[in-house]
């Protein structure tokens, strides 16, 4: 039953990983809406650290492309790690998962830069391994819009979750009497800033 669930995209508090791929700084320039999808970011960042839900971040050849944005305070991760690989499942972070999540992983909630390059390779990567991968799509952006378009659709026909990062943090807490309501309530008081998905 629980199985089925998974698959029919919800979430198992204890048993989601959240993913936060290549917000970094050099991307910026490059993105039309770059702050916007940073700022629902926040949303999830906090949300993770609220709810005890493991993140882990990567940064992508951050000798070049900087760190995580300073606005994203990623300082409760369990692994933050660079890579030159575009998809974020290197070995280590492979190792890390195992570790986090000896046998019970089931859903990974990811989110971040490119979509269309680091996050469907990474997408793509843990559909393999037996995940159900919910993309937060306004957190999710390309320097091309049309490309983060394709991209959304390709990873829905692989059969990936597409959805928002308030449909995924109600979904973690599923009900109001959830003891870390009041705090995460905080969270979703003003709507998520518009990145386009209506035009999609």
């Amino acid at each position: 039953m629980a199985r089925q669930l998974a698959r029919l995209g919800q979430l198992d508090i204890k048993k989601t990983l959240f993913l936060l791929c290549d917000i970094q700084d050099k991307f910026k320039p490059g993105m039309k809406l770059f702050d916007q999808m940073v700022n629902n970011s926040k949303k999830l960042v906090a949300a993770s650290k609220h709810l005890e839900v493991p993140l882990i971040v990567s940064e992508h050849y951050p000798e070049k492309l900087g760190r995580i944005v300073k606005d994203l305070d990623v300082s409760h991760a369990k692994m933050i790690y660079g890579k030159t690989l575009f998809s974020m499942a290197t070995p280590e972070m492979r190792n890390k998962v195992k570790e986090l999540f000896p046998g019970d992983l089931e859903s990974i909630v990811l989110f971040g830069l490119e979509s269309h390059i680091c996050l469907e390779q990474t997408a793509i990567d843990m559909c393999d391994m037996g995940y159900q991968v919910h993309i937060a799509a306004d957190c999710a952006m390309s320097r091309s819009l049309e490309d983060r378009a394709i991209a959304l659709q390709r990873l829905r026909e692989i059969g990936c979750h597409i959805t928002t990062s308030e449909s995924i943090i109600f979904k973690l807490m599923k009900d109001k009497n959830h003891p870390k309501f009041n705090e995460v309530r905080k969270l979703v008081t003003f709507t998520s800033e518009d990145t386009g998905l209506s035009k999609l």
